[in-house]
């Protein structure tokens, strides 16, 4: 389909479709950091505040959590 072809329900059946990818995107690239501040944090813990045990359980709770958030959320 060609720019001259398109009509204002095409453009804008386009645009909440991008609209809608952009945000997923948004969603993943937050989880991804969200996702990368836990493990950090969690090896932090384990190795320099001693608490491996504590440092597990806190890396698994936080991953459930984090995938049922945004599981839920969307």
């Amino acid at each position: 389909m060609t720019d001259a072809n398109l009509t204002e329900a095409d453009i804008g059946a386009d645009l909440r479709a991008h609209e809608r990818t952009y945000a997923t995107f948004n969603r993943v690239v937050l989880f991804s950091i969200l996702h990368i501040v836990l493990t950090l944090s969690c090896l932090a813990l384990a190795f320099l505040g001693h608490a491996p045990v504590l440092a597990i359980m806190l890396g698994v709770g936080g991953t459930v959590a984090l995938i049922a958030g945004f599981a839920l959320s969307a």
